[in-house]
């Protein structure tokens, strides 16, 4: 097992592609897709996201991440999260979530008891409760003792996104035909 930061541009089109259909699922709408378009079109661009992997011993992933900056640039938030088929890896999204946070100042968001269960497994120990219930996790490396030295997760306006597809089509269509691409071409090793 070892985590992959795929820097390749092909192949993070597709393992994003890939993992935004994962985390959210077959109803999900546009959110999906503005994700997708989202993460490229801001955080890519600004070099505030990294897609990586959790790959097994013959190359192929198991899970994938998106792992976005703080506006400080000092930390990195756990925004999506997905295993894929892992018939020979137990757990892998913990596995990956583990590795992570040995190696980087990681921060996870829980949302419900499940999640904060999953994200203790993989080595997560310190919480701090944070807005609508939603409990926040750093990882060991995470240099912030207090919310108040939490910085801010970089992000994107998901509803401008959604909103600028239905003013632009060309604009929805170019990034529909490269999230269809990218779900087709998703590589089977790493």
């Amino acid at each position: 097992m070892r985590v992959v930061h795929i820097k390749n541009p092909q192949q993070r089109e597709a393992c994003l592609a890939r993992l935004c259909a994962e985390a959210y699922g077959q109803e999900a709408g546009l959110r999906p897709l503005a994700t997708f378009a989202g993460t490229l079109g801001v955080l890519v661009e600004q070099e505030a996201a990294r897609v990586l992997a959790l790959v097994d011993d013959h190359s192929r992933p198991v899970a994938l991440a998106l792992l976005v900056l703080d506006e400080l640039g000092s930390s990195m938030t756990v925004m999506l999260l997905a295993e894929l088929d892992h018939e020979d890896v137990s757990r892998p999204a913990e596995r990956l979530v583990a590795e992570l946070a040995l190696k980087a100042p990681l921060r996870v968001d829980a949302r419900d008891a499940e999640q904060e269960a999953r994200f203790r497994e993989a080595g997560i120990t310190r919480w701090l409760d944070g807005k609508a219930g939603v409990r926040i996790g750093l990882g060991p490396k995470h240099p912030a003792a207090s919310l108040e030295d939490l910085p801010r997760a970089l992000t994107f306006d998901e509803a401008a996104v959604i909103q600028s597809f239905k003013r632009d089509r060309q604009q929805f269509d170019d990034y529909k035909a490269r999230f269809l691409r990218g779900l087709e071409t998703f590589p089977a090793t790493l």
